[in-house]
């Protein structure tokens, strides 16, 4: 959700201006490291450069996590889905399929995107979708690009690997999932990393979630 970046930085001078020294900034303020945090304009800085490189960092993520709900508590942010997204989600959910996500997002901001979401008659609430321990990040389960990540997963919830479908933009992602013996689709959306020929030939792709057909014995 590019805009929603672009959002949150929007507002991130506004919230190291007013809250630089409140209590309930700070902690998030001195999780970076002290070279970065001496001054609000430094600490603006290092965080535009670890964007920049889309470095996934557990400092950064909690922060964002923080001015997302800072948004979404003043009704400043929802979120918007793609139009297949929730009457999918919703018709799975009806044919109990387990569903769980798995982000480099912290948990605490997956429930508020969940939790606002985008709808004809103002937000909704989608959080009850999911699993209930169905909320996993790079802090309770590990690299999204580590194999072990979605193995520890699988076990935590107590699905077969081999039955449980993991859907992802990024091949990396991909590729890691598989080796954990998962079955997996990428996930085509515009805005998203251009995927190579070679990797289109050696995976299983789609574009809309209403492309998938889930087989009776695999609805995880």
């Amino acid at each position: 959700m590019p805009h929603l970046v672009r959002e949150r930085y929007t507002a991130l001078p506004n919230v190291l201006a007013a809250q630089w020294d409140s209590p309930a900034f700070t902690p998030y303020r001195d999780a970076f490291p002290e070279e970065h945090r001496t001054l609000p304009s430094a600490l603006q800085a290092h965080v535009e450069d670890l964007t920049k490189r889309d470095v996934k960092i557990a400092y950064l993520k909690n922060l964002q996590g923080y001015l997302w709900h800072e948004g979404y508590r003043s009704g400043a942010y929802s979120t918007p889905l793609f139009q297949d997204v929730a009457p999918q989600v919703k018709q799975w959910k009806d044919e109990d399929v387990k569903l769980a996500i798995y982000s480099s997002g912290s948990v605490f901001a997956q429930q508020l995107l969940f939790q606002h979401v985008q709808g004809t008659a103002g937000t909704e609430d989608m959080r009850d979708l999911m699993t209930g321990e169905g909320w996993f990040d790079t802090t309770n389960a590990g690299l999204k690009t580590d194999a072990t990540s979605y193995t520890k997963i699988v076990r935590k919830l107590g699905w077969h690997a081999a039955q449980t479908l993991f859907l992802t933009d990024n091949v990396k992602e991909y590729d890691a999932a598989v080796k954990a013996e998962l079955q997996a689709l990428l996930v085509d959306r515009p805005g998203n990393a251009v995927v190579s020929e070679a990797d289109r030939a050696r995976m299983v792709v789609v574009e809309s979630l209403s492309d998938i057909t889930l087989e009776p014995d695999a609805k995880k």
